[in-house]
């Protein structure tokens, strides 16, 4: 077997069939070198004699995990893909691509340009383009229409979304899924296609114009309207009214225009930033293996974390000393389960397996067989630490402690302990099993391999970890304790509570804070303002309406009544809670005034990027990106404007400093100004 090329890509011959390789560690990314590499193997082929097919294969376990996105703020170097797809076009032999791992953006687009796709088992394929707000840029929205039709390609391209080799050969993206030889199963398909079978060259199937409508509104909803979305949609709808050679111009067009929008830099950056999280500099301990996981607390909370862990394969032992409350929490665990089996996202072996490695128990020492046990009870100091000291006399010394406190010292917990050095925080976000945040905190003698084991956890999870230093709320909670105070500071001056969050989801906020509030509970944050009343600064303005909430019964969405009234699971304005502000007014001699729309988004947002700011300077937060990740994937920051710091840098500057003022003069004693100016420019560079 003859073997050319060296580095990126290598074509070696195997009988009739030549077969050419990208190796591009870790995900082979179709950097320049990878398209260079490609033009000059599919030269070679067109100089060897007697070949009748080729194979388009990827080494390491993956095809082509998509671009490299670190190239797309500059101006693209030749050759760009489109020359890459033309030259495999333009081969006088069939071309087969050989997925596996993973076929996504244009690596993806690039199995399009083949005459067929073979994929192993298990392989992911799709155009992913529209989330990072850019579009498909080699064919995607042209070739794709021709196999799967306009609906399905609608809803694939707009969405972003993955889908596994079995679903994409029911939609005719690849053409057969092979055993254990995927590139000899690829190679036998070019020999038997006999000829070029070009993508391009065949017509887009007809489809009903009722559901073509319908799938575009589907798609663009999921999409959010956002430009990326709506240029896709209009780009795949142009595969069946335009000329294959004009539309791929005009995709081209677009492509090039949009990956330089302030979007799609912004969607790179919290793409990027999100990669970044959860390393640590000079971290370089191993983790522990951990097999077995105890969860004490059968909660909320508590069952969440308790069924991602089982999802990710991990035995777990739920723990709960009142045998009612143990009982609900399995129930609801097992109707956690058979919810996900119901909707087809695991078969009946997984479900069987999931509740096989679940055991339940009211007796604590359940848990003295495990590598790891997070705490998932009350968030009470006294509570958590005594039960810290329990689990010190039942687990092995080499036991993991970590607690899920959302607020709460670390280092207070992890000295009554008796083991800080194992002990780290894990705070998770409800429901545990869906949100994607994680917070593992290090405190001051956690060790490096139990700060390893935690965020190995996290990635086990499938989790997006950031590391958090010890304080009042860690980076999360703390940033969103000054963005809601100033909401309910805006309604204290003038406003009212579904103002402020109209305001702030027209920014683009998945809920503003009041609604969110309700949703939480407001007897949450209630909790934390007792524990804190005793070192309260007396000259500190606070709010007294969220307490009178309480105090009335109304603790948001679970008791019917909170900021808003909720009729049927809606949420309506409350009259109630109108009056209830005005009287309170009046009660303390307040002049209330009108408050702008502009001034009920930009105080909040600007109070969060100053306690960004000081959380940077403390070290609690380790960079701006951490922040930035942690908002859009935990507090419903709008993904697209790359998280709070990324846009007060590059929109929101003006708006941020002139709004600091305010906040200032609203807050009054105790504001501390950080360094906002400062972090803005490093930010934007």
């Amino acid at each position: 077997m003859d073997q050319f090329g060296a580095g990126t890509v290598t074509v070696r011959r195997d009988g009739e069939v030549a077969i050419v390789v990208i190796d591009n560690p870790p995900v082979n990314a179709g950097s320049h070198a990878v398209r260079r590499g490609l033009l000059d193997a599919f030269a070679a082929v067109r100089e060897m004699s007697g070949i009748e097919g080729v194979v388009l294969a990827g080494a390491g376990g993956t095809f082509v995990a998509g671009s490299d996105l670190k190239e797309f703020g500059a101006p693209l170097g030749e050759p760009q893909l489109p020359s890459v797809i033309a030259a495999i076009e333009e081969l006088p032999v069939p071309v087969v691509a050989a997925l596996d791992g993973a076929a996504l953006g244009g690596g993806f687009e690039l199995s399009l340009g083949c005459d067929g796709r073979v994929a192993a088992p298990g392989t992911m394929v799709g155009l992913p383009e529209v989330s990072l707000g850019i579009v498909p840029g080699a064919g995607g929205t042209q070739r794709l229409p021709r196999l799967a039709g306009l609906p399905e390609s609608l809803k694939l391209i707009c969405s972003a979304r993955r889908l596994p080799a079995e679903e994409a050969l029911k939609l005719g993206l690849i053409d057969e899924i092979a055993g254990d030889d995927l590139r000899g199963a690829a190679g036998r398909l070019a020999r038997r296609l006999g000829g070029k079978r070009r993508v391009r060259d065949r017509a887009v199937p007809p489809s009903d114009p009722d559901a073509v409508a319908a799938a575009k509104r589907e798609a663009l909803k999921t999409g959010k309207h956002r430009p990326a979305a709506l240029e896709a949609a209009r780009l795949v709808e142009l595969s069946a009214t335009t000329s294959v050679a004009g539309a791929l111009i005009e995709e081209r067009r677009v492509f090039q225009d949009i990956r330089l929008s302030a979007e799609a830099v912004a969607l790179r950056h919290i793409f990027f930033a999100e990669r970044e999280a959860g390393r640590v500099s000079g971290l370089a301990a191993k983790p522990r293996d951990i097999r077995r996981i105890a969860v004490i607390g059968a909660g909320t909370m508590g069952v969440g974390i308790a069924y991602a862990l089982l999802r990710a394969g991990c035995d777990v032992a739920l723990v709960e000393l009142n045998p009612e409350a143990l009982a609900r929490g399995r129930e609801r665990i097992a109707g956690l389960v058979s919810d996900d089996a119901a909707k087809g996202r695991i078969g009946e072996a997984a479900v069987a397996g999931m509740m096989g490695r679940l055991s339940a128990s009211s007796d604590l020492d359940a848990a003295s067989t495990a590598d790891l046990v997070i705490e998932a009870v009350f968030e009470d100091m006294g509570v958590k630490a005594k039960l810290l000291c329990d689990l010190d006399r039942i687990v092995p010394p080499q036991t993991i402690l970590a607690s899920n406190t959302s607020y709460l010292d670390l280092d207070s917990l992890a000295g009554a302990s008796g083991r800080p050095d194992r002990v780290v925080g894990l705070h998770f976000f409800s429901p545990a099993h869906v949100m994607k945040l994680l917070e593992v905190v290090r405190g001051a003698a956690t060790s490096d391999e139990t700060l390893a084991t935690g965020l190995a956890l996290g990635r086990k999870l499938k989790k997006t970890a950031i590391v958090a230093g010890v304080g009042e709320g860690f980076v999360g909670n703390r940033l969103y304790a000054a963005y809601r105070g100033q909401a309910e500071m805006l309604v204290e001056d003038g406003a009212l509570p579904w103002q402020v969050d109209a305001a702030l989801e027209a920014f683009g906020m998945a809920m503003g804070p009041f609604a969110v509030s309700d949703l939480s509970g407001l007897d949450i944050a209630w909790a934390r303002r007792k524990r804190l009343a005793a070192t309260r600064d007396p000259a500190e303005r606070y709010v007294r309406l969220p307490d009178m909430l309480c105090e009335a019964g109304r603790l948001g969405r679970k008791t019917g009544a909170g900021w808003y009234r909720y009729d049927g699971g809606e949420r309506r304005p409350d009259p109630d809670v109108e009056r209830l502000i005005l009287d309170e007014a009046a009660a303390a001699g307040r002049t209330r005034r009108p408050v702008p729309d502009a001034e009920c988004r930009d105080r909040p947002l600007a109070a969060l990027v100053n306690e960004a700011a000081l959380a940077l300077d403390e070290g609690i937060a380790q960079r701006p990106g951490d922040i930035d990740v942690a908002f859009v994937n935990g507090y419903g920051f709008p993904r697209w404007f790359g998280g709070p710091l990324w846009w007060a840098a590059h929109e929101g500057r003006s708006a941020v400093l002139a709004a600091l003022p305010q906040v200032k003069a609203a807050a009054g004693a105790g504001f501390r100004r950080g360094k906002v100016e400062a972090l803005l420019t490093d930010i934007a560079g």
